[in-house]
């Protein structure tokens, strides 16, 4: 992987409040260059961006030209910071010297939402990201979202899967993939997220989750789910402490070094 990636994951954007954790971070590089490796062409959009960790990581792996649409109500609301959630959110660009494409941000309730309203910001989507409203009409409307703006060879990443604190995410999920059998299936499992695609391409994101050098440092474990076979990334606790001491001493440069 370039070098800057990585110092942007593990240095950079740590520094932007969020909850993207770097092995997500590696699996949107894995994915998203696999696509640019095989031409396969698309906007990018994000249901719940909080403060732009995960819309940065996108921003910087695909460059300043990449369409993006940015989806929150933008209602978060903490005075003692002294700006509003949309005032951070690009404010936080700024500092990684990124831009915030303001004409594909769209401040809503994502249920509001039509497949046309992102189609016609950013044509059919490549990479849909969901970590919106964790209640089973949010899931159960997000996924029908996105689904209806994917490009073919598109995946949705699903947020929180498998979070206890969120128990409705997973039966929205589960309800989802299993609505659509035989058109989506997962191809890929972390802690925090679920990755799906059609069924046309499972074996090319199979693939380029195998073979990602950017990956390398997980366990790469076959799951069966719901008739489709994903990998799960394991990151095992002595990675995830070392990691973590690191960056609570302030060795965020440093820290990457526990993910090679």
């Amino acid at each position: 992987m370039n070098s800057s990636i990585r110092k942007f994951i593990f240095h950079d954007l740590q520094a932007i409040e969020g909850y993207i954790d770097p092995p997500d971070a590696l699996v949107f590089v894995a994915v998203l260059r696999a696509q640019q490796s095989a031409s396969l062409q698309g906007g990018l959009a994000e249901i719940g961006v909080y403060y732009g960790r995960s819309y940065f990581l996108m921003r910087k792996i695909c460059g300043e030209a990449e369409k993006i649409v940015a989806i929150d109500p933008f209602d978060i609301l903490k005075p003692e910071h002294g700006a509003t959630q949309y005032d951070r959110f690009v404010a936080g660009g700024r500092q990684l010297g990124l831009s915030v494409d303001a004409e594909r941000v769209v401040k809503s309730d994502s249920t509001l939402l039509r497949p046309e309203d992102i189609i016609e910001r950013a044509g059919k989507v490549r990479l849909f990201s969901i970590d919106g409203g964790h209640m089973l009409h949010h899931v159960a409307a997000d996924s029908r979202l996105a689904a209806g703006s994917l490009a073919e060879h598109g995946i949705i990443v699903f947020d929180d899967t498998f979070n206890p604190a969120w128990p409705e995410v997973t039966v929205g999920v589960t309800d989802f993939l299993r609505e659509e059998a035989g058109r989506f299936s997962v191809f890929c499992l972390t802690k925090y997220k679920t990755y799906v695609c059609r069924n046309a391409f499972h074996a090319f994101y199979s693939h380029s989750i195998m073979t990602s050098q950017e990956l390398k440092a997980f366990d790469h474990i076959e799951t069966d789910f719901l008739g489709s076979t994903a990998i799960r990334l394991h990151n095992p606790m002595r990675r995830r402490i070392a990691h973590e001491v690191m960056v609570g001493l302030g060795m965020r440069a440093l820290s990457e070094r526990a993910y090679r």
